[in-house]
């Protein structure tokens, strides 16, 4: 599985999980859910759009 396939099903994952668990907190008023959710969905917006990664970069020094 490539890179782009891995991350894609972590971030998905974790962007359901944390509108769920925001949804969840709402609803049963514990606010405490909101601990876990909001940075769960951070986390996976972040690991979604973050393209740095794909990049190979070149050693310093290495010869061609």
């Amino acid at each position: 599985m490539s890179n782009l396939t891995s991350r894609m099903l972590s971030g998905l994952g974790l962007i359901i999980l944390g509108v769920f668990l925001v949804v969840l907190s709402w609803y049963s008023e514990q606010y405490f859910i909101l601990f876990y959710g909001i940075p769960s969905l951070i986390l996976g917006i972040w690991l979604i759009f973050n393209n740095k990664e794909d990049k190979i970069e070149q050693i310093k020094g290495a010869k061609k």
